[in-house]
Formats: C-alpha cells, sequence, structure tokens
C-alpha cells in the first residue's frame, strides 16, 4: 500500500460544538493526505453541534484542502454503541480511526497509527488521549508500560486481571511524563487493556469481529462500547498502543454521566477466547 492508503475518520458527536471544531482542526492539519470524515451527530438542535459556525468553518477547510467530510443528523439516539454502529455501516475505506470529538490530534498522528498497524498486521493499534491538565501530577506507580518486542499477538483481557489494570496507563498525564523520560522511544508498540479516544482498526477485521452490533443489548445509557469492540478485535487478532500518544484530551465534562450500564462486564461473554 501506498502512503495515500485512504483512512475513514469515524466521529460520533452530541452537544459539543466546541470540541468538534477542535477535533476537525487537527483532522485539517494531518500530513496524510487521504482522509475522509465521517460526522455523526445526535444534537436535537443541529445548531449545537455540526451546524455551528465554528464547526462550518472547518468543514470548509476540510474541504479546501481536499478532504470528503459527511455530516450525518443520527436521530433518534440509542446510545453510543448504536451511533458507532451507524458510523461503522458507512465506512468504505479499509482502515478505520474512531475517533471522539473531545480529541486533538498531532499532524502526524493517523500516518504514524497507519504505518504501526500496517506493521504489526493486527487488527487495532490506536494512541491513548492524554490530560495535560494533569502535566504536574506525576503518577510513577501508574507508569508500568509493557512494549511488544515481538510480534502481536491475540490477547482475551479479562475484566479485573492483571492485563486490565494495564488501563491505569492512561490515566491523567501518564503517556506525557513516560515520552519525556524515554526520548529515544518513538512509534514503539505496547500491551493494552484497551485505548479511548482515538483508535485505528483494519476495517475488515473489526467488521469480522463483530464491530458495534451489539448495540441492541445495551440500554440507551452506557459506557464502555469502544472498549468491548476492542477486546473483540483483540482477542482475534490482536492489538496495541502507539507510544508516543500524540492524542490530547480537550477534558471536556462526558456527554454519559450515567455509566452503571459498562458494555465489557455487562457483554463479557461476547469476547471470544484468544
Amino acid at each position: 500500500m501506498t502512503p495515500t492508503t485512504p483512512v475513514d475518520v469515524l466521529i460520533p458527536t452530541f452537544a459539543r460544538p466546541a470540541g468538534l471544531a477542535v477535533t476537525l482542526a487537527g483532522l485539517a492539519a494531518q500530513v496524510h493526505p487521504s482522509l475522509r470524515i465521517v460526522v455523526s451527530d445526535q444534537a436535537d438542535d443541529e445548531a449545537t453541534s455540526s451546524g455551528s459556525p465554528a464547526v462550518r468553518a472547518m468543514v470548509r477547510v476540510l474541504e479546501a484542502h481536499g478532504r470528503e467530510v459527511e455530516t450525518h443528523r443520527h436521530l433518534p439516539r440509542r446510545g453510543l454503541a448504536e451511533n458507532r454502529d451507524f458510523l461503522l455501516r458507512l465506512a468504505r475505506a479499509p482502515y478505520a480511526l474512531c475517533l471522539d470529538d473531545d480529541v486533538f490530534i498531532e499532524p502526524d498522528l493517523v500516518g504514524r497509527l497507519l504505518a504501526a498497524l500496517r506493521y504489526a498486521a493486527c487488527g487495532v493499534v490506536g494512541s491513548a488521549v492524554v490530560g495535560l491538565s494533569h502535566r504536574d501530577d506525576v503518577r510513577p506507580n501508574q507508569q508500568a508500560i509493557e512494549f511488544w518486542d515481538g510480534p502481536v499477538r491475540p490477547e482475551r483481557i479479562e475484566p479485573a486481571s492483571a492485563a486490565w489494570d494495564r488501563h491505569r496507563l492512561h490515566n491523567a498525564a501518564n503517556l506525557e511524563h513516560l515520552r519525556l523520560a524515554r526520548p529515544g522511544d518513538h512509534d514503539r508498540l505496547y500491551r493494552v487493556a484497551w485505548i479511548g479516544g482515538c483508535v485505528l482498526y483494519d476495517t475488515a477485521k473489526l467488521r469480522a469481529a463483530g464491530g458495534f452490533d451489539f448495540w441492541s443489548e445495551l440500554p440507551e445509557q452506557h459506557a464502555g462500547e469502544d472498549v468491548l469492540a476492542q477486546q473483540r478485535v483483540m482477542a482475534r487478532f490482536g492489538g496495541a498502543g502507539l507510544f508516543p500518544s500524540g492524542a490530547d484530551h480537550l477534558e471536556l465534562p462526558t456527554t454519559v454521566p450515567d455509566r452503571s450500564v459498562d458494555a465489557p462486564h455487562v457483554l463479557r461473554r461476547l469476547v471470544p477466547s484468544s
């Protein structure tokens, strides 16, 4: 494949016009040339999200630089898993970047993720988001990192297992502190429990693992749908995090305040043995 390999960027959004505009600005600055951006907006009032002046301005910038942008009003709301399922059904590129509407990515990140995923030949590689408001909050007890020094292999990650605790590495600004402490490590893959906010999939492998087809088994208010989808892919095809990250969290208030239904816990039976 050439460096112009198409990537579809799939963005679910709800009532975050400022965050969505910043996310689109990061995509406009990407050096990877072949991006198609697909936004699924579930705001009741279009003006509170994809129809806001800032978002419309960034769409014009993207289109002026040759990026295709599709914005869909997708109602009624039936939960994030259903919205992600809708977006995946619209994907047509061989790679799909699931990007949240509160993440700013560095200009080379799509290219780095694509190179890493193709090199590893696994199902998913992601950049965990960094909360830079925690730059002075150093947590050495959460900074253990397990690099993949050989091939990325399938893993089944169980809740409450030792591997599940890997998620602590993605808290606060732990990855930023590690980046500063390990300047010689670049574009290395590491073992994860899951990655939130910025995840590149091999589209065919995501679909083969079921994608987000479990959405109908969840109530509208749920969390962890991205975790469950990743863990299904990782169990069949393997997955990894990319170090250093290159994805910054805007740290906006959550749009899912009720997180009592956590998909990887209530639907853990859907993750196959690796």
